[in-house]
């Protein structure tokens, strides 16, 4: 009995050992039919790089428009919160009746903060940034009047919410009216989301522009290996078999022209960050452009190897069903 019993355990063993010997032969077989995929490339340099180019400029291109997208959004994130409001006080209004304005207005739940401009500061402010300044040296009198400026909370400093502060401060007894300017702020808001759109739509149709680029390459190779193919069929070759080469080729196709349209944009942001700059110093600001993080670059990538594997399985299931070796 015992003699039974081991010879149970060691065909067992033998069993694991063979189901986990075939696991890593397949593994290794896929890897080195991916290198040999990649040396197939290589050996057609000219047309490897056309199709590789063709792919990488049809990456930089949405690519491009998510950083013109992302860029605009960092110079419009400094006027999410401008909702900010202006009351003008009544003229017959003393200083000191405005400070009380002032502090029953930091009271409120709704607002932020409070800063008192008097009508000096103002008419100094307004001689500094005009460029007037001896021409309102010959006035009788200031006609600026006091003013108190609101930032309203990040709650109430969306438009509706703005909008019914600014009604509601206008009824306090020291307020002539009040100016809210948020209308270029909705349509900013605006702009930005018909951008985001037109990005999302070029950048899908783009993209699937990739991946029949890519599915019609595959397409050819597998059409100038048909022969070889059929006989890959004759002797017995699985389909993983014959399969494997052509999905590694538009794996690597995705791959490398992530890679070329992670470069081209790159080159792109470098070439227009001068410009950007000049600009930016024309109007005394300073502003950076914001290239491809890591995590985006990795994304990139990642679509890219996507696509081509999307459509270079699709042009396998297609195709390589339909040759057969009594064709032959």
């Amino acid at each position: 009995m015992s003699l039974l019993f081991k010879s149970r355990q060691n065909s067992n063993d033998k069993q694991k050992k063979s189901v986990f010997s075939g696991g890593y032969f397949f593994i290794i077989n896929i890897f080195r039919q991916g290198v040999y995929s990649l040396g197939e490339m290589w050996r057609t340099p000219l047309a490897s790089m056309m199709t590789i180019a063709v792919l990488g400029l049809s990456l930089t291109l949405p690519a491009t428009l998510y950083l013109v997208v992302k860029n605009v959004q960092q110079v419009s994130s400094g006027f999410e919160q401008a909702s900010e409001i202006s009351l003008f006080v009544k003229e017959d209004m003393s200083e000191q009746e405005t400070q009380t304005l002032v502090k029953r207005l930091a009271l409120y739940p709704e607002i932020q903060s409070v800063t008192f401009i008097s009508r000096t500061e103002a008419l100094d402010e307004f001689k500094e940034m005009s460029g007037f300044g001896q021409a309102l040296e010959y006035l009788d009198s200031n006609p600026l009047p006091n003013v108190v400026l609101v930032t309203p909370t990040q709650r109430h400093s969306q438009p509706n919410a703005a909008k019914l502060l600014l009604k509601k401060l206008e009824g306090e007894r020291e307020v002539d009216f009040g100016k809210l300017d948020i209308a270029w702020l909705e349509r900013l808001n605006a702009l930005l989301s018909l951008l985001k759109e037109s990005v999302i739509t070029i950048a899908l149709l783009l993209l699937t522009s990739v991946t029949l680029i890519i599915g019609n390459t595959i397409r050819l190779s597998i059409m100038d290996k048909k022969e070889e193919i059929q006989v890959m069929k004759l002797v017995g070759a699985t389909n993983t078999f014959i399969h494997a080469p052509f999905l590694w080729t538009g794996i690597w196709y995705g791959v490398i022209g992530g890679l070329f349209a992670f470069i081209c944009v790159a080159l792109m942001m470098w070439w227009l960050s001068a410009a950007v700059s000049s600009v930016a110093g024309i109007y005394q600001t300073s502003f950076t452009l914001i290239g491809l993080s890591l995590n985006e670059f990795g994304a990139l990538v990642l679509l890219a190897t996507s696509l081509g594997f999307i459509g270079s399985y699709l042009s396998v299931n297609r195709y390589i069903s339909e040759i057969e070796p009594d064709k032959v």
